[in-house]
């Protein structure tokens, strides 16, 4: 697993190594993450990166997290409550080097009230079939985590259920992840 793209490409994060399947941990592909970004950057819906408060939900490794800081987004906050994740993403924010990234030790579905400013890019990868994804996004809703008029990536294996406060904008399909745009409402 490597950064795809701006000023730390090529760049190897810490191997997932045997993982912990207890933790879910299911990175997203060298490709479809690459995707991801040409989709941000190229699309017809505005680049959300360069200056972007970035808000890395479920986040694994935080390689979406650091991919985006790459490319140009100012900050990042990576949450995730798993031990595994944990490690990987301390060791993944010191090969980087200077990353203006945080973890946050909290359960992505039960977001308390955010301390900070709002996101305005947010990722969004729960494990598959779940309805954590729908749970994490009223959770960062209800607590201040969403920016008027941010840009939600959600990674799911099925149409995921969009809440009301965001409107799809866009929807790809890459193997067996379906990834879709959202505009949160007020932008």
């Amino acid at each position: 697993m490597r950064i795809v793209g701006g000023t730390a490409r090529g760049l190897k994060l810490a191997d997932l190594g045997q993982g912990d399947t207890a933790a879910h941990l299911r990175p997203t592909t060298d490709r479809v993450r690459e995707s991801i970004f040409n989709l941000l950057i190229n699309g017809t819906h505005g680049n959300p990166i360069p200056g972007a408060r970035v808000l890395d939900l479920f986040a694994g490794t935080g390689a979406l997290g650091l991919e985006a800081l790459s490319r140009g987004a100012a900050h990042a906050s990576l949450v995730d409550d798993g031990a595994a994740a944990q490690a990987l993403m301390r060791r993944n924010i010191a090969l980087m080097r200077g990353a203006n990234a945080q973890i946050l030790r909290q359960n992505a579905a039960r977001l308390p009230s955010n301390p900070a400013p709002a996101y305005g890019l947010i990722f969004l990868d729960p494990p598959y079939g779940k309805a954590l994804g729908e749970a994490a996004l009223h959770a960062a809703q209800a607590g201040g985590w969403i920016a008027p008029g941010a840009m939600i990536v959600w990674e799911e294996n099925t149409q995921p259920l969009i809440p009301d406060f965001l409107t799809r904008i866009d929807q790809r399909k890459y193997g067996g992840t379906l990834v879709t745009l959202l505009r949160a409402v007020g932008g």
